[in-house]
């Protein structure tokens, strides 16, 4: 009865094959819970192309409500929280600004902790995170070094010097791991360094390769900063705060790269003054200039890229970058033509923008104002970008005519906020950058935002607010108290069958934000009982097929089913009713394999089901 449907068995043949084989020894009475696709977090922004999109389902609009805190544990007394936090085999890692930290993610129990000895003052006491590779954890510190640590034990394996925090270097953002190379980046621009990308052999700790955010005298685009002498004889800034993004299939590696200085005099730095305030795009395999994206050439405003960009495919499977501004904007690029597509305000935001001036001026956003260290996440289910932000005007004074010091914090003059800090979650379309809907909030969202293929957004903000949406509408479905203002992390990982959301609670590295709590680990999830019961619901279950497919189908045919040749997934139901499709998936014809093994185990027999009663309910 298929044998003039060549298309629909090619296409059902291709989707099961992207699918794990299960061996014999699964097929017992009472099997623990299956590893899921995607249950990990594996890096700062989840995945290296930056997205922070999970594929778990099990916490969705129905439920979300129901979440209850599972454990806590605070992890220093005080200062600043801004870590990323990742959970790789079982266990969860986090960092401070001096101390790295392996922990049950069920329990909150700490494992092991390593505490980095500086060997000179801090330039900024702050830390966003480890990268993971090959068993092992890398980080910068505030005095200038990268470390690689023993993802089991905790022992240093290699320590190298990144920069002199003398002269204001130090790293702060997490560092992104690569075909074997540690990549990282230093700051900051006020210091008057001149930044810089590098990267080190992740087993032996050598430079493979460096490259100047800020170009030197003599190098390409030194031309952009003229009759300057911030960049002759000093650094010019160009500073990276957070963390990268990359593409394996290009090894394109894009950095936001920071401000220009002195920050309110432009005109003592004539020129677009590249890099700074980019999408910096370099081949990660030997850190050669590829492509760059301005954000706010010659900027007056501290109006820097601090987040990480983020990398995806739109609803047309074009490729885009989108960058989320100190400016205000979220930048969507077409990665092929580097042209802007779309650029839309995700705060409030002055046009034109001013020039400061010595008597002062206003604008929107203030230095402190916009996207922060936290960029977009992209929901793929929904073709949707999500970002967070911070509303706060300022009055902006120059100070011209200041000589450059390295070493000597330097602004090019002062500023003072205007009114009271507040925040923004935006979700915009993913083509267009259209307004789908905007949470605004009493304080600001500096922490990161997380979409999930079960249709909930988790956020937070700086008053310590734990906030659940409906991804689709922006209806709030769980708001909770933390203590703490949620300024880093927020990821969401399975464990044996269970969903968790963990976040950072307690920032008080910024005071003017409303910053509150003792650093501490937070974890939530769904009652036990709640999960136990929905486990034990053998009805079909379109929701988890849906999870099945994202994790081991889409691969190929894409989140939405028609990636591969044109084939349609959605018009199977056309073809087949689920008794159907479930038969054909246990007794296939060629060229699609037996992907099941015989006999069928009652968890495999599920599977089919939910697979089968998703595909035929797809709309």
């Amino acid at each position: 009865m298929y044998c003039n449907q060549p298309r629909v068995i090619l296409s059902i043949a291709i989707l099961f094959a992207a699918m794990p084989v299960y061996a014999a020894e699964r097929h017992t009475e009472n099997p623990p819970p299956e590893f899921t696709a995607g249950a990990e977090w594996s890096s700062y922004n989840k995945s290296l192309d930056g997205q922070r999109y999970s594929p778990l389902t099990q916490i969705n609009p129905s439920n979300a409500s129901a979440l209850i805190e599972v454990c806590r544990v605070q992890v220093a007394d005080g200062g600043s929280f801004q870590a990323g936090l990742l959970v790789i085999d079982d266990v969860m890692y986090a960092t401070t600004a001096t101390d790295t930290l392996a922990l049950d993610p069920v329990t909150c129990k700490v494992l092991w902790r390593h505490t980095h000895r500086r060997e000179a003052a801090a330039g900024l006491p702050v830390n966003r995170g480890v990268a993971y590779y090959a068993g092992r954890l890398f980080r910068g510190t505030d005095d200038g070094r990268v470390l690689a640590l023993d993802a089991r034990s905790g022992t240093q394996l290699w320590a190298n010097v990144v920069g002199d925090p003398a002269q204001g270097e130090f790293v702060s953002g997490a560092p992104i791991v690569w075909n074997g190379l540690v990549i990282v980046g230093t700051a900051a621009s006020e210091y008057g360094v001149r930044g810089r990308v590098i990267a080190y052999d992740a087993m032996l700790g050598r430079e493979i390769w460096r490259f100047n955010t800020v170009p030197a005298p003599g190098e390409p685009n030194a031309d952009s900063w003229r009759n300057t002498v911030w960049n002759d004889t000093g650094g010019g800034g160009g500073g990276t705060w957070s963390h990268f993004a990359l593409d394996p299939s290009t090894a394109e590696l894009f950095i936001p790269v920071g401000n220009p200085i002195p920050d309110f005099v432009p005109a003592e730095r004539m020129g677009d003054n590249l890099y700074t305030n980019s999408v910096l795009v370099l081949d990660a395999r030997n850190g050669r200039l590829k492509w760059w994206y301005q954000l706010a050439p010659s900027d007056g405003l501290d109006h820097d890229l601090a987040a990480a960009p983020i990398l995806y495919r739109n609803a047309q499977g074009e490729p885009r970058v989108a960058a989320g501004g100190k400016d205000g904007y979220v930048h969507i690029v077409d990665r092929r033509t580097h042209k802007l597509i779309a650029k839309t305000a995700v705060t409030t935001v002055d046009e034109p923008v001013p020039v400061p001036t010595p008597e002062g001026i206003k604008a929107c956003p203030g230095p402190a104002g916009g996207v922060e260290w936290n960029g977009p996440a992209f929901d793929s289910k929904l073709n949707r970008l999500f970002v967070g932000s911070l509303d706060y005007c300022a009055l902006f004074m120059s100070e011209p005519g200041k000589k450059p010091v390295v070493g000597g914090y330097n602004m090019g003059g002062t500023w003072a906020g205007i009114g009271t800090p507040q925040g923004w979650i935006y979700a915009l379309d993913a083509d267009s950058g259209a307004v789908a809907w905007r949470y605004h909030a009493d304080h600001p969202v500096l922490g990161a935002v997380t979409p999930t293929a079960g249709g909930v957004l988790f956020a937070g903000d700086n008053g310590g607010a734990f906030l659940v949406f409906n991804s689709a509408s922006g209806e709030i479905l769980k708001h909770v108290a933390t203590g703490g203002s949620l300024s880093g992390g927020m990821i969401t990982y399975e464990q044996r069958g269970r969903q968790f959301v963990a976040m950072t609670s307690g920032n008080v590295s910024r005071t003017l934000f409303g910053a509150i709590g003792r650093p501490s680990i937070v974890v939530m999830a769904l009652p036990e009982a709640m999960v136990a019961a929905a486990r034990n619901n053998t009805a079909p279950n379109a929701e988890r097929g849906h999870s099945l497919y994202l994790g081991s189908c889409a691969v190929c045919h894409g989140a939405d089913g028609n990636a591969w040749n044109k084939v349609e997934l959605k018009a199977v139901k056309l073809k087949m009713n689920v008794d159907q499709l479930v038969e054909f998936i246990k007794n296939p014809r060629e060229p699609m394999p037996h992907v099941f093994p015989a006999p069928l185990s009652a968890e495999d027999a599920r599977r089919i089901r939910d697979i089968a009663t998703f595909i035929t309910t797809w709309r």
